[in-house]
């Protein structure tokens, strides 16, 4: 039984992946159809695991040898799962111990850190309450105009808490790169990022402005923190930056706040866990004949 179980998350969640990712000219529709694709089968595969192992705990020691293949794997998967969130977590604090030892400084009224590097950098860096970070050839090249434009981008980075939702999303990335399309999904999530951020700061500050600074920036490099960082140049690819230029040129919807509706379909997430009471309900009464 158990082991049906098991290839049926995989084939669903295989399936999921294969969906075709339609362009839409509507971000906030591709914003939620990109999240459920490359949410919902890791969460599903997750979920799945964990009733196995809860259904197995039950039962005892599988009866067959197919049962106890699947226990392995879901295991095996969770094990996998464990050892990536650690690693992750090693890489923040690595990430954080290496920006503390940087020049603390006042940057239009917020608090950052000065790294002294030539290469024009500026990101969050960190989990729930990220700091700034921005390099000493940033300020050497941009204008105190554009550099409130690069700050205005790094505030909404701040404001929709994208360091912790992107290491999460990353470690996700990390357990499925295996299943067909994570790469193309995780690229399009970093895109949509950073539109969101890019509207959100076109609201404060002068769009050409913002325009302007994300050209000037193109030659950083996308990360110098790794997955703990969320930086100004992140999804800079010549194909990206033009879409980036041209949402604010166009001055394309911005991407809203999410309604519950539109998280309707998590429940799927929970049915593997549902069956763990059926499949106890029906141990009792199959204890209760035998005896």
């Amino acid at each position: 039984m158990h082991w049906i179980m098991w290839l049926s998350a995989l084939g669903l969640a295989w399936s999921w992946r294969c969906m075709r990712l339609e362009p839409n000219h509507n971000w906030n529709q591709r914003w939620q159809r990109t999240l459920k694709l490359f949410l919902l089968p890791p969460l599903f595969l997750l979920t799945t695991a964990t009733a196995i192992c809860c259904m197995e705990l039950q039962t005892g020691v599988a009866q067959y040898w197919f049962d106890g293949l699947s226990l392995s794997a879901a295991i095996g998967f969770l094990v996998c799962a464990g050892v990536l969130s650690l690693k992750l977590l090693i890489e923040v604090w690595q990430s954080m111990a290496q920006i503390h030892t940087c020049k603390q400084l006042q940057l239009n009224g917020q608090l950052g850190r000065l790294l002294n590097s030539p290469i024009p950098y500026a990101a969050q860096v960190g989990l729930w309450q990220p700091e700034l970070v921005v390099s000493q050839g940033l300020l050497d090249i941009l204008s105190p105009a554009h550099l409130e434009a690069v700050l205005a981008h790094e505030e909404a980075h701040r404001v929709y808490r994208d360091t912790f939702w992107f290491l999460l999303l990353g470690w996700l990335r990390r357990l499925t790169v295996w299943l067909p399309q994570t790469e193309v999904l995780w690229q399009e999530l970093l895109l949509l990022r950073e539109l969101r951020a890019d509207r959100w700061a076109a609201q404060r500050v002068d769009y050409l402005l913002l325009t302007e600074s994300l050209l000037l920036m193109v030659k950083a490099p996308t990360t110098m923190f790794d997955s703990s960082s969320v930086a100004f140049s992140s999804a800079a690819a010549p194909e990206r930056l033009i879409q980036r230029v041209e949402a604010l040129l166009t001055e394309a919807d911005s991407i809203q706040p999410s309604t519950p509706q539109a998280w309707a379909w998590l429940l799927l997430v929970l049915l593997p866990l549902i069956t763990i009471s059926f499949h106890y309900l029906s141990h009792e009464i199959y204890c209760l004949f035998l005896r």
